[in-house]
C-alpha cells in the first residue's frame, strides 16, 4: 500500500506519479494531511503526530508492504516521519521540477513530478 498523507489527492496526480507510487508499494490510499495551527505548541504537534501514526498503523493493518508519502507542515511531518520510521515504516517525499510559464505577461509556475525520495538521515 502506498499511503498518501498530503494535501494533494492522488486523483489529481499525473499518470507518471501514480505509476511511480504503485510501483513502489501497490495501491494508493489517500489520507488528508491535517491543518496545523501556526500558534500550536510543540506538545500539540506531538499529539497530532501520535494520532496520525495510529491512523496510519490502523489503515495499513495486514498489508504486506507499506510506504507513506508525507508532505505537509514541516514540524508535523518531521515528528510523524520519526514515529513511523521507529515502527519500521519507510516514508517518502515527492520531488518536483518548477516549470515557469509566461502568457500575456503573467508568470505562473507548474510543478512536474520527478520522483519519490526517502526521508533518511545523512
Amino acid at each position: 500500500m502506498f499511503l498518501n498523507l498530503s494535501n494533494h489527492p492522488s486523483a489529481n496526480w499525473s499518470e507518471e506519479q501514480k505509476n511511480a507510487a504503485e510501483q513502489l508499494a501497490g495501491p494508493i490510499v489517500d489520507i488528508p494531511f491535517p491543518a496545523v495551527d501556526p500558534y500550536a505548541s510543540e506538545e500539540v504537534v506531538s499529539s497530532i503526530a501520535d494520532n496520525y501514526c495510529q491512523i496510519v498503523l490502523e489503515t495499513a493493518c495486514g498489508q504486506d508492504s507499506l510506504v507513506v508519502h508525507l508532505m505537509g507542515e514541516m514540524t508535523l511531518t518531521f515528528a510523524l516521519v520519526q514515529l513511523l520510521q521507529a515502527c519500521g515504516i519507510p516514508c517518502v517525499a515527492s520531488t518536483t521540477k518548477r516549470v515557469t510559464v509566461e502568457h500575456d505577461g503573467i508568470k505562473s509556475s507548474l510543478f512536474k513530478f520527478v520522483k519519490f525520495r526517502k526521508y533518511t538521515l545523512l
